[in-house]
């Protein structure tokens, strides 16, 4: 793997660590600032509507530039936005910070998507895709435990400087040895958005939506879950959230290296094995031994699914994957919102801190009910165009003159 990806995955391990830290930071926060905790949440509501409506915003103003450039200039925002955080004088002036940080979140997963694919052969680019994403996961192993600790011994000002370190470490990286990669020729606005009406590019995003819904539909509700289901103290909530990060790292590096080879079968099982490991998660919550291997479970399975998933929208919006591969990734985050009002939803209707575990169970079945039907319409498109020599023929002529520019 070419060291560029290091530099991309650096950034995505700092993008990682500013959207989490804050939930184990909540407290002190409000505190400094005289809100209330609700009212400190707002952050983490705030950063996930960013990473929703930033991606395709800053993704559409990166189409004038190369995607290299594009990249540090992403970086730059984030940098700004956590130094923000890190002197902001009031409650709101933090809000600021953490949406300008979090407009960057979105389109740098996106284009970093495309570039970490350009960088390797086609039968690696799935593995270059997790690879860029280790950083996400491991941010969840080491930079939030690691954030949260500073925070609270130091300070939660000192973390968001930290953070913002991360950042410029990120850039020099992303500088020095991701390649100038010009900004492909023929390609506009009008075809990045036309991938959409590709009936597959949204299907991938709706498994996106759903498939990782299932996992924070669960996750979201973890400590109140674990404290007074399981049985564990309060204490325990960071280290069973570390072995969800472990899962993580382990099923993104898993999910990129099967999806090169066979990308929907590795759909197909991932799916499958989240929505029942989320269903029995309903009776292992009782039980601390089997509580701790499920959430590591749901960690893995559910990241297995994000390398496969990112790569199925950039092959079916190939010739303009740009734009579409920046909305997956706020798929995600719509995902995140969705399964946590959910959960709430089944909580305050009184069926126990246990329940949204069923409707994670639920959206991760409905993830893979739409796989399937994916690869069903793509094999009867398959089938028509092998039956038409029209479209045989175009495919033909379209291979050749792929074929030209590349030896070109």
């Amino acid at each position: 793997m070419p060291l560029a990806l290091l530099a991309l995955a650096i950034g995505a391990f700092g993008i990682g660590t500013t959207e989490f830290v804050i939930m184990g930071l909540l407290p002190e926060v409000a505190g400094d600032f005289g809100v209330s905790i609700p009212t400190a949440g707002f952050l983490v509501t705030g950063y996930a509507l960013g990473v929703m409506f930033g991606a395709p915003l800053m993704t559409v103003l990166g189409t004038k530039v190369s995607r290299k450039r594009m990249l540090m200039l992403l970086m730059g925002l984030f940098i700004v936005g956590n130094l923000i955080s890190a002197v902001a004088p009031t409650f709101t002036v933090m809000l600021i910070g953490r949406v300008i940080a979090s407009l960057a979140h979105g389109a740098f997963f996106g284009i970093g998507s495309v570039v970490a694919a350009d960088l390797v052969a086609p039968d690696k680019k799935a593995g270059a895709i997790a690879m860029m994403f280790t950083g996400l996961t491991v941010a969840n192993v080491v930079g939030v435990p690691l954030g949260t600790l500073i925070g609270q011994s130091a300070g939660w000002r000192v973390t968001f400087m930290v953070v913002a370190a991360l950042g410029v470490l990120g850039l020099a990286g992303i500088a020095k040895l991701v390649p100038d990669m010009p900004k492909p020729e023929g390609v506009r606005l009008r075809h990045e958005l036309a991938a959409f009406k590709n009936v597959q590019v949204l299907l991938a995003m709706a498994m996106t939506v759903l498939g990782f819904g299932g996992v924070f539909a669960a996750i979201t509700y973890i400590a109140p879950m674990m404290t007074n289901v399981t049985g564990y103290a309060d204490g325990s909530v960071t280290w069973l959230l570390v072995l969800f990060g472990l899962g993580m790292v382990g099923g993104n590096l898993v999910g990129g290296r099967f999806a090169d080879r066979a990308l929907m079968p590795m759909l197909y099982v991932s799916l499958g094995a989240l929505a029942v490991v989320l269903a029995l998660f309903t009776l292992t919550a009782h039980d601390k031994i089997a509580a701790a291997v499920t959430i590591t479970l749901i960690g893995a399975l559910g990241f297995a699914t994000v390398p496969p998933l990112q790569k199925r929208v950039l092959d079916q919006a190939h010739g303009a994957p740009t734009l579409a591969s920046a909305v997956n990734i706020g798929a995600f985050n719509l995902g995140n919102a969705l399964s946590a009002w959910l959960g709430g939803v089944v909580i305050a209707a009184g069926m126990g801190y246990t329940a949204p575990n069923w409707v994670g169970a639920v959206l991760a079945a409905a993830a893979l009910l739409l796989a399937v039907l994916s690869a069903a319409l793509e094999r009867r498109a398959d089938s028509a165009d092998s039956a038409d020599p029209v479209a045989v023929t175009a495919q033909q002529t379209h291979s050749v003159q792929q074929q030209a520019v590349v030896h070109n």
